[in-house]
């Protein structure tokens, strides 16, 4: 098990804002990239959090990802469009077209936004909760696959082919826990192998297969050829299918290599145009709330509904801190001094620190 560090979230954010800074990302763009990071880590979802900065780093060192690119909206109808990310920051695409999309859905009721060229856009579940904060019911997902080529294997499959492929719907509940679910279709996320990895552990039993196709729990055969399953077999694997087709309304499919490459759908619904707002969120606060009176069963201590964990999480994270592994640091120090800065606590702001206040 790996050494851990324990930092709050204030520092944490101030020290992804320099690091992205310190490579010609606009700072309005690196606060968005850093909130969007370390309210993942808030959430509980560490694989989402500031483990991925030395890869999107990366990105931009070798051309991948551009900085500075603000993304461009084409093709818009009155509750439709397509953003084009034009290679830059996928949090930050994801969070305007959100914002977009939460607009125009309060005009006409709903609207649904395909978004290509991008990086990676995060946690999912980030911009259903935007949604659920603003009224509405949000949908996401992210998809694609390529024949032969993939980071999970099809149902009944010996190679990979498909994406992780996670879909994320918030549901508001009028108060600070929405109903979230946010899952890969895969048995977990990539992001959770890099997570064993940077803390030293092995895998949970029947989540990937070696190269051979042999079941492992060693995140090294993953990254030595091997594949990840999908969850619920048969069932998993067509959720997965369908996040591909539901993304290839950005209009990237590959007909000639059986591809489908990697693009986002998200879809907004504002209740009132349904039902009135208010009585709605009691309705479904009411609802969940009747779920969770349920007696657990033995060996559990409470019946939890979607959210439930992310809130907790994040309550108590902002009170205790957010633990990172030794691993993880090491890397966000050398990223720092490569690009000439420490990781001071004088990066933080008064901003910061009021922006995590509990």
């Amino acid at each position: 098990m790996a050494e851990m560090h324990c930092f709050n979230a204030s520092y944490l954010h101030a020290i992804t804002r320099q690091l992205f800074l310190a490579v010609d990302t606009p700072r309005h763009i690196a606060e968005v990239v850093a909130e969007i990071l370390i309210n993942a880590n808030l959430a509980g979802h560490d694989s989402h959090g500031v483990l991925r900065i030395p890869g999107y780093l990366s990105s931009v060192s070798n051309g991948g990802l551009q900085p500075a690119a603000e993304p461009e909206i084409s093709n818009e109808t009155g509750n439709t469009f397509r953003v084009d990310g034009r290679d830059g920051h996928g949090h930050y695409t994801a969070r305007r077209a959100m914002e977009l999309a939460i607009e125009k859905a309060k005009a006409a009721d709903n609207c649904a936004v395909s978004f290509v060229n991008t990086g990676h856009i995060g946690r999912l579940g980030e911009y259903a909760e935007q949604a659920a904060r603003a009224g509405c019911i949000g949908i996401i997902t992210y998809g694609g696959g390529t024949k032969g080529r993939g980071g999970t294997v099809p149902f009944g499959g010996a190679r990979g082919a498909l994406g992780t492929n996670p879909i994320a719907v918030g549901v508001p509940t009028g108060d600070d826990s929405p109903f979230v679910i946010d899952f890969a279709t895969s048995m977990i996320a990539a992001g959770k192998v890099s997570v064993a990895v940077s803390m030293g552990v092995d895998l949970p039993e029947g989540c990937i297969v070696d190269k051979h196709g042999n079941p492992s729990v060693k995140p090294a055969d993953l990254r030595d050829g091997g594949s990840l399953l999908t969850f619920g077999a048969h069932k998993g694997y067509a959720f997965s299918l369908l996040v591909c087709l539901l993304a290839g309304l950005s209009g990237t499919f590959d007909i000639e290599n059986a591809a489908m490459g990697s693009s986002t759908l998200m879809q907004v619904i504002n209740i009132n145009a349904f039902t009135p707002l208010e009585p709605y969120q009691g309705g479904v606060r009411a609802f969940l709330d009747g779920i969770k009176s349920i007696p657990p069963a033995p060996g559990f201590d409470e019946v939890l509904v979607p959210g439930d964990f992310e809130a907790r999480s994040r309550s108590q994270r902002i009170a205790n801190g957010i633990d990172v592994p030794d691993t993880i640091y090491s890397q966000l120090q050398e990223c720092a001094e490569k690009l000439n800065f420490s990781l001071s606590e004088d990066l933080v702001e008064a901003a910061d620190v009021e922006r995590y206040q509990g």
